[in-house]
């Protein structure tokens, strides 16, 4: 199964870097019951800089990433991804090909403005609640829960509750015992947050 997240400039670190440990993490330690594949995809191959300064090289660009199974759209600083067109065609086409969409934090605007989703229950960061429902008045969004499971579509509060969501898709893809067995090995107190 293929995890591919989704990096751009100005990306929320741990909003991209927590998934990816815990993806890799339960692939690790879970053995062929969690076979992963979690790679980063920028716009192009080139290194990205994320908030903070924080530089990373994704392993993909849009042109030449493996089929992706699940797709994870981090925040940060998203408002120019939302006036880039390429993009919002590649989250789109990419979402309708995935088993499964995630977004951490402010990622679920770009998968607003991608029309991946337009009616369902959502969250995000606390933060951006107000201009969430401002901008997307047809979506519910659920201000009191750290993610929201969708089905095809799970959406997360900020930065550290894609982690948690991230365990809880583990959970979903894989049981129970996997997701706390990554917790555990990531000493990580998940259940603290359920």
């Amino acid at each position: 199964m293929n995890i591919g997240i989704y990096i751009y400039e100005s990306a929320e670190v741990l909003d991209f870097s927590g998934p990816f440990e815990v993806f890799a993490t339960a692939s690790r330690i879970c053995g062929e019951g969690a076979a992963l594949k979690v790679f980063l995809v920028g716009e192009t191959s080139g290194m990205v800089q994320a908030r903070g300064g924080y530089r990373v090289g994704p392993c993909f660009g849009f042109h030449n990433h493996p089929e992706i199974d699940v797709l994870i759209v981090p925040g940060g600083i998203h408002t120019g991804e939302m006036m880039k067109p390429q993009v919002l065609d590649w989250i789109a086409r990419t979402a309708k090909q995935a088993k499964l969409v995630a977004s951490v934090c402010t990622g679920v605007f770009l998968l607003a403005k991608a029309e991946v989703i337009t009616t369902e229950t959502v969250t995000t960061h606390w933060e951006d609640i107000a201009d969430l429902r401002a901008e997307f008045p047809d979506l519910t969004v659920d201000e009191e829960k750290r993610w929201v499971d969708q089905g095809a579509v799970v959406t997360s509060a900020g930065i550290s509750a894609g982690i948690d969501m991230s365990l809880h898709l583990v959970e979903r893809l894989f049981g129970q015992a996997a997701a706390r067995k990554t917790a555990r090995q990531m000493e990580y107190n998940w259940a603290a947050h359920r």
